[in-house]
């Protein structure tokens, strides 16, 4: 353990495609940080945040997750609520590291949107996406160099999530198309938990609207470093303020294993997921800095819904491993396990 304190805490938040039935929910009533940090993101929805909040408890879900009025606000509930939960036990993160989704989480963490804000902004998306085709996501067993043949109409590299984990994204029947050439070439894939093709040109027309509403919204430098998974460096305090930063990012590719790479480069990481499914954590577990021992990854929860308990075990033992490490972490003249200053 005495090696661990020597890594620099860097919270990681997965994406859309991460999200899957009742993820996280065995916290929800058992954990008061988490529980509370849920409610307020879902009472920034009004009625409609009692109806996300009723089909994630619920055994059968009036919608499914895969539909974005339950995926995006319930991913980012979840990335946000985990992320105050694990800084609550007193660790002060060096850094946040999120992808796609998980990045806007992030920066209500570091201070960059206001949590009002983001959570207007994230539903104002999903409103305007529903004047888009629908489509989805690909998730291929490849390196990007190698997918050239199966891009155009539309379908495009969504992200770099490994040396060989590429997501290709487009609309509906190219990307199927895609899918039975995949298959033909005996190229192994699965299908992302998405109706819709984030990370590609398919969103372009909401940018402007986006930007637009961005505008409105106070943002500010962020507090703690953001690794950006668009720009695969950290975000500048120029970029953090700039509206157009934020409104792209639905069409732009996510570059987490570059960034993933530059994160682990720059300092030997202890890196800890926040988020459901282990998404992150995979790939990470894959890179040379963790398999050499210099760097180390540790999951909050389970790599799938397996019940409450495996939900709250999961929790214990990453908050036990930090709390190991969390003497020289905690903010100066704050015992470990006391929460510090909430996300504005």
């Amino acid at each position: 353990m005495t090696r661990l304190q020597h890594r620099s805490v860097v919270l990681m938040f997965p994406g859309t495609g991460a999200q899957h039935a009742r993820m996280a929910a065995g916290l929800y009533g058992h954990e008061p940080v988490f529980t509370d940090a849920v409610d307020a993101v879902l009472a920034e929805l009004g009625a409609e945040g009692g109806a996300v909040r009723a089909d994630w408890l619920a055994d059968a879900p009036a919608e499914p997750m895969d539909a974005d009025t339950r995926s995006a606000p319930l991913l980012f509930a979840v990335d946000y609520a985990m992320g105050r939960l694990v800084e609550s036990w007193g660790v002060r993160p060096a850094a946040y590291l999120g992808h796609s989704m998980g990045e806007f989480a992030a920066a209500v963490l570091a201070g960059v949107f206001r949590l009002e804000d983001a959570v207007r902004l994230l539903w104002e998306r999903v409103r305007m996406q529903r004047t888009t085709p629908a489509g989805g996501m690909l998730a291929v067993a490849a390196a990007e160099r190698e997918l050239s043949g199966y891009l155009g109409d539309g379908v495009v590299v969504g992200a770099v999530n490994a040396p060989r984990h590429t997501v290709l994204s487009g609309p509906e029947a190219p990307l199927r198309a895609v899918a039975e050439k995949l298959v033909a070439d005996g190229r192994t894939f699965r299908r992302l938990a998405s109706r819709t093709p984030y990370h590609s040109p398919a969103l372009a027309p909401l940018v402007r609207d986006t930007e637009a509403l961005i505008g409105t919204m106070r943002l500010a430098p962020p507090r703690t470093p953001l690794y950006s998974a668009y720009t695969a460096r950290l975000l500048s305090a120029a970029e953090a303020v700039r509206p157009a930063f934020w409104a792209v990012q639905p069409t732009a590719p996510v570059l987490f294993w570059p960034t993933l790479d530059r994160v682990l480069k720059d300092d030997d990481r202890l890196l800890v997921e926040a988020g459901p499914s282990q998404s992150l954590t995979v790939p990470a577990r894959g890179h040379e800095a963790v398999r050499s021992g210099r760097s180390a990854v540790v999951p909050a929860l389970p790599p799938r819904a397996l019940g409450p308990e495996a939900d709250r075990r999961s929790v214990r033992a990453a908050r036990e491993l930090l709390l190991a490490v969390a003497a020289p972490l905690a903010p100066e003249g704050a015992p470990a396990g006391s929460a510090g200053p909430p996300a504005r």
